[in-house]
């Protein structure tokens, strides 16, 4: 029975080759930052309320215009087609039907044109989640231009941008297994270029990309933009001068620079730079309901999450997908009803507590006064 994401992981990893299974798991360098993920959640503890009387909780959200029936989203991961032959499709149509905004990566194997199309009808009411695109930003503007304008006319309603790569990580457990591009048969769709001939272009990871290009980008789209990899305060700041919309706390799931912080320790201070002029959603270890509440307790208005859908898509497709999603809106409901809270909207800072070890009078707990 699954009945959490590391049983998702656990079957998944019974049908994948091994060296799928990797790319999914695995990080940048000695992959400190993925293990940092998961572990900051653990050290957060939640300290509920008591006879609030909800006997119902809310769980919907409205970010930058796109309404959701779950504060989960869907971070952009790539190549789905490695793990099930309908790929993205799955994604999308599972998404859909739990409510939940799909981010579409860039380095999607399926187009994002036919991923619109198979979430229409697919949720409740035959409505559609929103759709957000995932965009690096490449040095050739036109082709830059393209994508935008292909991501809006297919209806996606905000921009992703990923500035946390100006160049690859080092991803060591892809370079050991040799996996250094999709197989054959599979492409990434949204780097096809119809200037020329249909290549397939490289996304590339450019070191020039500035604020500059934020401006540009501004300049040519009217949709939300979201900023996805800015985890120092001041660019938080920066942000919001240039005229961004939101931002997406992710440390790339520690697939870019390795020992950055864990995304949940950075929400407060990304929290308080931002002072509530923009939303944040926070990427990077969530795997839990309780995880969930933590974080929307920090300040984000709602969280991604990447890795457990890939683990489910490998697992199950579409109905595993659908089954993690169900998973984490039981458990996040759960959550909410033992803090006391009738929705997301009543989680707040005082819920958290990050213990301190060791504690002040530690000398005195332990025998012979000495501190270990």
């Amino acid at each position: 029975m699954l009945m959490t994401v590391q049983d998702f992981e656990t079957a998944a990893r019974t049908r994948l080759d091994p060296v799928h299974a990797d790319f999914i798991a695995g990080g940048a360098g000695d992959e400190i930052t993925v293990r940092a993920n998961e572990e900051a959640f653990r050290r957060l503890r939640l300290l509920p309320r008591v006879l609030r009387g909800n006997t119902e909780r809310a769980l919907d959200i409205t970010v930058l215009g796109s309404r959701a029936r779950t504060p989960i989203l869907l971070s952009p991961t790539a190549f789905h087609k490695l793990l099930v032959e309908e790929g993205e499709l799955a994604t999308a149509r599972a998404a859909t039907a739990a409510g939940a905004i799909m981010i579409v990566s860039m380095a999607s194997t399926v187009a994002v044109e036919a991923i619109a199309e198979a979430t229409r009808g697919a949720g409740e009411g035959g409505d559609p989640a929103p759709l957000w695109f995932q965009l690096y930003l490449q040095p050739d503007l036109e082709f830059t231009r393209s994508l935008v304008r292909r991501a809006t006319d297919a209806g996606c309603t905000a921009l992703v941008v990923t500035v946390d790569s100006p160049v690859r990580g080092a991803h060591e457990r892809d370079v050991r297994n040799g996996f250094l591009d999709l197989p054959d048969g599979l492409r990434c769709e949204h780097m096809v270029d119809p200037r020329e001939g249909g290549r397939v272009r490289p996304i590339a990871m450019s070191a020039e990309i500035s604020w500059t290009h934020i401006d540009w980008l501004r300049g040519i789209t009217s949709l939300p933009i979201l900023l996805k990899g800015a985890l120092h305060p001041e660019d938080a700041r920066l942000a919001v001068r240039h005229g961004v919309d939101g931002l997406l706390l992710s440390n790339h799931g520690g697939r870019q620079l390795d020992t950055v912080p864990a995304t949940v320790e950075l929400l407060p201070e990304i929290h308080a730079a931002v002072a509530g002029r923009i939303p944040i959603v926070l990427d990077g270890g969530v795997r839990r309901g309780t995880d969930v509440v933590k974080a929307l307790a920090l300040g984000a208005s709602a969280v991604g999450i990447g890795r457990p859908v890939m683990w489910a898509l490998a697992e199950g497709g579409e109905k595993g997908v659908r089954r993690l999603l169900e998973l984490l809106r039981e458990e996040l409901d759960q959550a909410l009803a033992l803090c006391g809270a009738s929705g997301v909207q009543d989680l707040t800072p005082d819920l958290v507590r990050a213990p301190v070890w060791p504690p002040a009078d530690a000398s005195a707990a332990l025998p012979g006064g000495a501190v270990s």
